[in-house]
């Protein structure tokens, strides 16, 4: 997939996604219960022990359709990250490599969300650049064709 202006959408999210090849990252002593932000979204849980089905269903797996959908999952995967991970530490303030973690995570969304707003406007209207408000500029992202018939 190719932003217009040529940028590889898949190669930039293998990059900043610290994805490993599989479905758990970071591998040493203090935290290999950590999951993806993507297995972590679907499963609404940053933590692989922690995880329980509930009566036996699997997470439905979450796939988008274009370019923009694939970038706003990956700001919705990365914001779920840093909640997650927000939450726990604050019941462990010394753990100084989930700091770490989490620090990336920030880091990883501050470039989606900038490359989305590049892309394709304001995520919401407190994303907005003072000297440019386009967040009022039609079609909205719920008007299929555009205009103001819904304001």
């Amino acid at each position: 997939m190719l932003f217009d202006n040529g940028f590889d959408v898949d190669l930039y999210m293998k990059n900043i996604s610290n994805l490993k090849n599989n479905d758990y990252l970071y591998n040493n002593d203090n935290s290999n219960k950590i999951v993806s932000d993507k297995i972590g979204l679907q499963k609404g849980n940053m933590f692989k022990d922690e995880y329980l089905s509930y009566k036996g269903i699997s997470p439905d797996i979450i796939e988008a359709k274009t370019e923009k959908d694939a970038l706003m999952l990956k700001i919705y995967e990365t914001c779920f990250a840093i909640t997650d991970l927000g939450l726990y530490l604050d019941l462990h303030p010394n753990d100084s490599y989930m700091y770490e973690v989490y620090q990336n995570y920030v880091s990883n969304f501050e470039k989606c969300k900038d490359m989305f707003e590049k892309n394709y406007g304001p995520i919401n209207n407190t994303f907005v650049d003072s000297s440019n408000y386009e967040w009022i500029k039609n079609p909205w992202p719920w008007d299929k064709d555009g205009g103001t018939k819904y304001v």
